[in-house]
């Protein structure tokens, strides 16, 4: 993650040779995540969730996306917001649509919307805000969507644009990649770098990876026997790293009470872990079990697919020695 300079982080949208926007953040702020792809397609929000759907407007064109996080406990959504709002206008954007939680349609709108994960950029179901708008410059026009809320700590912003230039830098790293988590070979050896989409790679990047082939019966906290090809990659990329440590974090749907699932979330983390162990032949003080229940989702709990993603057990490196 890298550190915005001084009170600002640059962000840009103008077209080429025209001046760059500059996006003042109200504190200093990181930069948590970022995707691109040279040519692509997002459906903006234009409208709150009612009656079961979404009205969207669909953009074409190159598409990125930007995650911060501001570590500044006093700072309201409002006047992240407010900020940030005022510099698109004045970079000739106008505002399509825009609104605040419940007035979004609360869980169904954040849900319906296509953003970065976990724990890169946080939602609050109880505090967030939405903003999207267009700039009609001759050709295609360029949409520009922000989201921003928060946790006890930290404000997050998201910004989504479509059809500008793409970040310096950024066309090159939106490059295709045939690797993914999912089928990634062993992780390297140390001092080589790691597939692009691959396990390894989101694990040096900092990011968390879901282990998305493991098996629990339903309700239970042990891991059903069998072969499993993301713990096979993950125990290659500690062996390969003996210098860090991994926290796998388990996760559930909302299917009974807050007490239940965090003792279910952190046991079946801890089968994990004694899987890796012995199995995998992973050293127990590389490896710790924590489980936060259903605060983090990643999709609708209203669905039975949704609730399928939410429960889950993910993988991420705390610390480096």
């Amino acid at each position: 993650m890298r550190a915005a300079p001084g009170l600002a982080a640059l962000f840009l949208l103008a077209a080429p040779g025209a001046q760059a926007l500059t996006f003042d953040f109200p504190a200093s702020a990181v930069l948590t995540d970022e995707q691109d792809s040279p040519m692509g397609s997002y459906s903006f929000p234009t409208a709150p969730f009612a009656d079961g759907n979404l009205q969207t407007q669909r953009a074409e064109g190159p598409v990125s996306q930007r995650s911060w996080r501001i570590d500044q406990r006093d700072l309201t959504t409002l006047q992240v917001m407010a900020k940030l709002r005022d510099q698109i206008l004045k970079a000739g954007f106008s505002p399509l649509f825009e609104c605040a939680t419940e007035a979004c349609g609360g869980f169904d709108f954040r849900y319906a919307l296509k953003i970065l994960p976990e724990p890169q950029m946080h939602v609050d179901l109880a505090d967030f805000r939405y903003l999207v708008a267009r700039r009609g410059d001759k050709g295609t026009p360029k949409y520009l969507a922000l989201l921003v809320s928060r946790s006890t700590d930290s404000a997050f912003v998201e910004v989504v644009q479509v059809g500008l230039p793409l970040p310096s830098g950024a066309a090159a790293a939106a490059a295709p990649s045939t690797a993914s988590v999912a089928d990634d070979a062993a992780a390297p050896a140390t001092g080589q770098p790691a597939a692009p989409g691959s396990l390894a790679a989101a694990l040096a990047a900092g990011d968390s990876v879901a282990l998305d082939d493991l098996n629990f019966a339903s309700g239970a906290s042990d891991l059903s026997a069998g072969n499993y090809a993301s713990l096979a990659r993950l125990a290659a990329y500690m062996q390969s790293h003996p210098d860090q440590h991994i926290t796998l974090v388990g996760n559930t749907d909302t299917t009974g009470g807050l007490a239940p699932n965090m003792a279910l979330s952190k046991a079946r983390a801890e089968s994990v872990r004694q899987r890796l162990i012995s199995q995998y032949s992973v050293e127990p003080d590389q490896i710790s079990a924590e489980g936060i229940a259903y605060l983090a989702p990643r999709a609708s709990n209203n669905t039975s697919e949704g609730r399928a993603q939410n429960r889950r057990v993910e993988a991420m490196v705390d610390s480096t020695q």
